[in-house]
């Protein structure tokens, strides 16, 4: 079974994101970015990057609670893309923090907790994806 779940890890915004400070998406569209925001906006180091994409999939489908165990078995049998693909860290310019748990904490571009684990030796610092090749 395939994970996308880091440890000790911080994904910052894209280089090449639009974003000036981190911003909230819109919302009422049930889109990848408002989901993912509303389950980790307020619920510092409650999810993994696997439950979060799950859960956001789960809800984009229409998957009910009766029939997660199979799907997340079939959805987890081949890579899924991680959260440096998330629209929040490429678009809306938040920051991933992943705890040694593999938790997950949204924190704001540019803020004192985000450069404070930049120069943390034990926290590995990766980028997301640019939107431009």
């Amino acid at each position: 079974m395939h994970s996308t779940d880091y440890t000790d890890t911080l994904i910052l915004p894209a280089p090449d994101t639009r974003a000036e400070s981190a911003t909230e998406p819109p919302t009422g569209k049930r889109s990848i970015a408002e989901l993912q925001y509303e389950r980790l906006s307020g619920a510092d180091y409650t999810w993994t990057s696997d439950d979060l994409i799950f859960d956001v999939h789960c809800v984009r489908k229409g998957i009910g609670d009766a029939d997660r165990a199979a799907e997340r078995e079939r959805f987890f049998s081949k890579g899924q893309p991680c959260l440096r693909t998330s629209p929040l860290a490429k678009t809306y310019g938040w920051a991933l923090h992943f705890d040694s748990g593999g938790r997950i904490a949204l924190l704001r571009m540019g803020s004192d907790r985000v450069t404070e684990l930049e120069s943390d030796p034990t926290v590995t610092v990766r980028s997301a994806m640019k939107s431009s090749r």
